[in-house]
């Protein structure tokens, strides 16, 4: 699996409504950039996405994968059950209470492609969808 890529972000909300909207994944396709679309796929008894099926521009490559998900009440990671470009995929946000109001939640994400990459075209790759999916999880949960 290829190195990883994490980022962060404060968040005025609590961290159950965040993990709501990171559950709602036919909702990513209004504010995650390159998602054009997103399908659950089964129900756990949490209510959350056994997985779900996603065709996007993941920055690099635009492609067709599938993941499976892990949920606990305030983490989430995921993982690649079938992709077309994608060898692998691995993903997690967490969310912590910081006790004021707010939420840091935590993005992280390692990308393996089917085709050969240079490391800092991923790597930069890698980074867009994390910061862009945290700005967008931020103006989703405080709008």
């Amino acid at each position: 699996m290829a190195e990883l890529t994490q980022s962060s972000i404060v968040i005025e909300a609590d961290a159950a409504l965040i993990m709501d909207i990171i559950a709602d994944v036919e909702a990513y396709v209004e504010w995650i950039p390159g998602i054009d679309s997103a399908t659950a796929h089964g129900v756990l008894d949490n209510g959350r996405p056994e997985s779900a099926t996603f065709v996007g521009n993941l920055g690099l490559i635009k492609d067709t994968y599938t993941v499976a998900y892990d949920w606990s009440e305030s983490e989430v990671s995921w993982h690649l059950t079938e992709g077309e470009m994608l060898d692998g995929l691995l993903g997690n946000y967490t969310c912590t209470d910081r006790g004021d109001g707010t939420t840091e939640v935590s993005y992280s994400l390692e990308v393996d492609l089917a085709i050969p990459v240079v490391g800092m075209l991923r790597r930069r790759g890698e980074k867009v969808i994390v910061d862009s999916a945290l700005r967008g999880l931020k103006r989703r949960a405080e709008g």
